[in-house]
């Protein structure tokens, strides 16, 4: 199919990456994003030698790794700060990093920039409120009063989609899984040349971002699920920390701002059946919403964008394409999405421990296939 006029309800990383896929493929492409500001709270993301394939193939790969930080291998830590295993990985584009950490600010700029240069709209402020799928198009009207006509609607809405609630009410729904993530910029030691994984009931990592910059994540048991007020939430952070590895205790010393502080309660989503419905179709958290364990949540959605895309071009209907996309996509998002609530389920004593070393490799092997 060509010249294909799509409407991608979400301007998060899955939303953008579909953007800018659509757009070389020759479609038509509106992006609505229900945030005025379209802000992107400022720590930093990890992206796996997957991702760096992906951004080779949106052919934006060299702004992305300008405004990243390169790395080529993962050091694990046990609980008592030392160091068991570094783990290479697997460069997947010739002559460049294998992972990378940067800046959910930085990317956010790499893609919104990118698809707005190839000619995307971008409307913010901008919800859908209705969508009406007469099974030749999409009917839609939006929160400012405009109806328009498309072919096609994605919803790039994320775990809480509502697209995914008005097209699919019966279907998962995402679910707490006991932790929480917490995160953490630092200056980064010049020494810091790879992801650090420490193992342990609290979980934590440090991530380089730029080359003066790192953050940490930890992760933490939180079975009642409770709401941190900003201030004093980095006292909070801090006294989570006090029975971590050495080397991550002294670096707790620094969480004094309450404002840096990024808390996210991690919940699970994996939807087992349709992705779509007519000529509306799901990518990204909307349909696999995984913890942040194997660092793969947002390359899942950036894969998910280019599979749509290239099932769009060759499929000869938009249900044909949406179905192959799903094919392609399922196994490889199931495992992420349930291995990685597996390592969860490991550090708050809901399952057996997994090891980090064989996870990490296990990973690898599975993204580093053509997807």
């Amino acid at each position: 199919m060509k010249y294909l006029n799509t409407l991608i309800i979400g301007g998060g990383i899955g939303g953008l990456s579909a953007a800018i896929a659509l757009r070389r493929a020759g479609h038509r492409v509106t992006v609505i994003e229900k945030d005025p500001t379209w802000s992107v709270y400022g720590v930093g993301i990890i992206q796996q030698s997957n991702v760096v394939r992906a951004m080779d193939q949106l052919g934006v790969l060299d702004a992305f790794l300008d405004a990243a930080c390169g790395f080529d291998a993962i050091e694990i830590y046990i609980p008592d700060g030392t160091c068991v295993a570094r783990v290479p990985a697997p460069a997947l584009v010739e002559g460049k990093p294998a992972n990378v950490g940067i800046g959910r600010r930085a990317l956010q700029k790499v893609l919104g920039d990118s698809a707005k240069d190839l000619g995307a709209e971008v409307r913010l402020g901008v919800t859908a409120e209705r969508f009406d799928d007469d099974g030749e198009g999409v009917n839609v009207t939006f929160s400012d009063g405009r109806e328009e006509r498309f072919d096609i609607v994605v919803g790039a809405d994320g775990v809480y989609s509502q697209t995914r609630q008005a097209i699919l009410p019966d279907a998962e729904k995402p679910q707490f899984t006991g932790q929480a993530v917490w995160r953490y910029n630092f200056p980064r030691p010049a020494e810091l040349d790879a992801l650090h994984v420490y193992n342990g009931p609290i979980g934590a990592g440090l991530v380089p971002m730029s080359e003066d910059l790192m953050y940490m994540y930890v992760t933490t048991p939180e079975p009642d699920n409770p709401r941190y007020p900003t201030e004093g939430i980095a006292a909070a952070m801090r006294s989570k920390l006090t029975g971590a590895a050495p080397q991550i205790r002294a670096l707790a010393e620094q969480i004094t701002e309450d404002e840096g502080v990024v808390y996210r309660p991690l919940e699970g989503l994996m939807l087992y059946g349709a992705w779509n419905k007519g000529r509306i179709v799901l990518l990204g958290d909307a349909v696999h919403a995984t913890t942040p364990h194997l660092g793969q949540g947002a390359g899942m959605a950036i894969e998910d964008a280019i599979v749509l895309a290239e099932e769009l071009t060759r499929g000869e209907t938009p249900e044909a394409a949406f179905e192959a996309y799903r094919d392609r996509r399922f196994e490889r998002c199931r495992y992420i999405v349930e291995k990685s609530l597996e390592i969860c389920h490991g550090q708050i004593g809901k399952g057996p421990p997994v090891d980090n070393h064989e996870a990490t490799a296990e990973m690898f092997a599975v993204v580093s296939q053509p997807i």
